[in-house]
């Protein structure tokens, strides 16, 4: 299980840190997206700093095990919450990317309790 958590986890905080990254690039696509589910911008930069506590809290929860559910606990709460203003606003179509962020935390988060 150990093991498994390495790989989920590094693979979860990897994709935060990308999606953290294009937050603070801020492409037009993102905007695009975020102006859709009422985002503002200025919003974009805590919300980067929040994808990146939950990857930087997953890859240190590998020797830290509270810390790595801690972040996983906030990264699934955050993607829930990302899923909730798409559905908010009726945007179903761009459910499936905080969907899959979502899986990968609901993942992280499983094997670190499992394994601790």
């Amino acid at each position: 299980m150990f093991s498994a958590y390495i790989v989920v986890g590094a693979l979860t905080a990897a994709a935060n840190g990308f999606a953290a990254a294009m937050d603070f690039l801020r492409p037009a696509w993102l905007i695009e997206k975020m102006t859709r589910v009422r985002v503002r911008r200025w919003m974009l930069g805590p919300l980067a700093v929040l994808k990146i506590a939950g990857a930087v809290g997953l890859l240190i929860g590998i020797g830290v095990p509270a810390l790595g559910v801690a972040a996983g606990v906030g990264l699934v709460l955050f993607f829930v919450g990302a899923i909730a203003a798409h559905v908010r606003v009726r945007d179903y179509a761009s459910i499936p990317t905080p969907g899959l962020f979502l899986l990968l935390a609901a993942a992280a988060l499983v094997l670190r309790v499992a394994s601790s």
